[in-house]
């Protein structure tokens, strides 16, 4: 089954960001909590992990791209 990896909202001050670095690029299996990627905000570079396991399938933004609260950045194939 295929699931979107999404923006978070990482503090009620912070609705966008620059990706900055993946880590995970299309074909790594990623275990939850694993870093996906970086962002960089107004206040900091954050490292954001997994929410869920799977293998990265599809990458829909690329590092310099600015990003907002719940864009899709990514698709995993997840089991179950």
């Amino acid at each position: 089954m295929k699931r979107e990896v999404l923006f978070p909202k990482l503090s009620t001050k912070t609705d966008q960001g620059v990706i900055t670095e993946w880590l995970k690029p299309v074909g790594s299996k990623v275990a939850i909590g694993e870093i996906l990627y970086e962002v960089e905000t107004e206040k900091a570079v954050h490292e954001v992990e997994a929410l869920f396991a799977g293998q990265v399938v599809d990458v829909k933004v690329s590092i310099g791209d600015e990003v907002f609260v719940d864009d899709v950045l990514a698709v995993m194939e997840v089991e179950g």
